[in-house]
């Protein structure tokens, strides 16, 4: 378990000590349920998947056998 400080409006902090008396509980059992409760209720979202950039050069233009000619000028 791991150590927080959280900061509550005096008004806030005034009815949670109540609500902790009246519950015969810990602040912070109450703060860690309630906590809980938010978290199931709504799940974190997954991450999405970085996407890396991509770069489409087009379609091929000419096959090897016709480049090969058209470079070298071979007539084979």
């Amino acid at each position: 378990m791991q150590k927080i400080q959280i900061l509550f409006p005096d008004p806030v902090m005034r009815k949670l000590k109540e609500f902790a008396a009246t519950e015969d509980r810990p602040i912070s059992e109450i703060v860690r349920r309630a906590v809980e409760r938010v978290l199931q209720q709504s799940p974190l979202p997954s991450a999405p998947a970085k996407k890396f950039p991509v770069f489409h050069g087009g379609g091929v233009r000419i096959s090897a056998t016709d480049m090969k000619q058209a470079i070298y000028g071979d007539d084979e």
